[in-house]
């Protein structure tokens, strides 16, 4: 599966357009980690284990959109985006989206 950011892949040709697709996660804090994001205010710096939570839950979504567009059919997702969002004040919603579409190879 080719997942770009951009509305076309050099040396393909969109042949067919099969939609719009998606996938989200919403993650939630953990005590732990909001203890250790509490010091790092304190002192400054990155909060690492937030990061690789962010970085784990878009993993996720980005999957669950492949996922997706390979239930209609496509090889390839076009203009994808990420988003996230605050659900509560202890969980965020990250969807990732785009375009799924059947590629030909340019001659």
């Amino acid at each position: 599966m080719i997942i770009v950011t951009t509305d076309f892949i050099p040396g393909y040709d969109i042949q067919e357009i099969k939609g719009f697709v998606r996938g989200s996660t919403v993650q939630s804090k953990n005590v732990g980690r909001d203890i250790l994001a509490s010091l790092k205010n304190i002192v400054g710096g990155e909060i690492v284990d937030y990061t690789k939570m962010m970085d784990e839950a878009r993993q996720k979504a980005i999957g669950r959109m492949k996922d997706h567009a390979e239930e209609k059919g496509a090889d390839a997702i076009i203009a994808v985006r990420l988003e996230t969002s605050s659900v509560t004040n202890a969980a965020s919603e990250i969807i990732a989206y785009g375009t799924a579409v059947t590629l030909t190879e340019q001659q």
